[in-house]
């Protein structure tokens, strides 16, 4: 799939310590902030780096720049490889010596400018990856005050088969989602289903899931014509 955008990598820092590889891409991100910025930000849950949930993420991130190229700014944020610890989301201090990198995974959910979320997550038998679970509970600091409220959220996961589980898995992340008072949207016209579902059949390579690749394309677009809609 050829990618029409420019790309750029950089690597965020947390608490004085590397996060990981974080992907931005966007076509101008000065054009964009003067004429209205919205960012769409999709976070891999996904223990294994630029594998398959990260390649479908890719996907519906391409698809969303495409609905305004000049407005909207999109970023892959891959949580593999991250401490985060889950203290924090009981309300207890980190312990002594680990790092936490959450906190520069928070400040692009931050970003007055964040249009919409999408979420992805391989299956692990039927439901959502340890590191999905631990990236929502984590995600509870902004349900204090409903900073996600009005927010456009959507998913997208990837099975071993076709019917391996994928729409449990965007069911659970929607009904979190929900608890934040965000916008669920699913991948829209024409396939009009829960979100983006695709299928590893092809060792760690989706591009010949054809029907998964247009359900990825279609909740990005989804996506972002829903956040451009709101945000006038």
């Amino acid at each position: 799939m050829q990618d029409h955008l420019n790309r750029r990598l950089f690597l965020g820092t947390a608490a004085g310590a590397g996060i990981g590889t974080v992907l931005a891409a966007n076509g101008s991100t000065a054009r964009a902030e003067a004429n209205g910025r919205i960012k769409i930000v999709a976070v891999s849950c996904s223990p294994r780096p630029g594998k398959t949930t990260a390649q479908g993420l890719k996907i519906v991130l391409d698809a969303a720049a495409q609905a305004a190229p000049d407005r909207i700014e999109t970023v892959l944020i891959e949580l593999a490889g991250l401490s985060l610890p889950l203290e924090p989301a009981f309300g207890q201090s980190v312990p002594e010596g680990v790092r936490d990198d959450f906190g520069a995974v928070a400040e692009h959910l931050a970003d007055p400018a964040l249009g919409a979320l999408i979420v992805g997550s391989p299956v692990h038998y039927a439901n959502m990856s340890t590191l999905c679970k631990t990236f929502i509970d984590r995600l509870g600091m902004f349900r204090k005050d409903f900073r996600l409220s009005g927010k456009v959220a959507g998913a997208l996961a990837v099975g071993a088969a076709r019917n391996g589980g994928q729409e449990l898995v965007l069911r659970c992340i929607h009904s979190a989602l929900v608890c934040h008072e965000m916008v669920l949207v699913g991948d829209g016209k024409p396939t009009g289903h829960f979100g983006a579902t695709l299928w590893n059949f092809n060792n760690d390579d989706i591009s010949a899931d054809e029907f998964g690749v247009k359900t990825a394309a279609n909740l990005g677009r989804h996506a972002a014509e829903t956040a451009l809609r709101l945000a006038r």
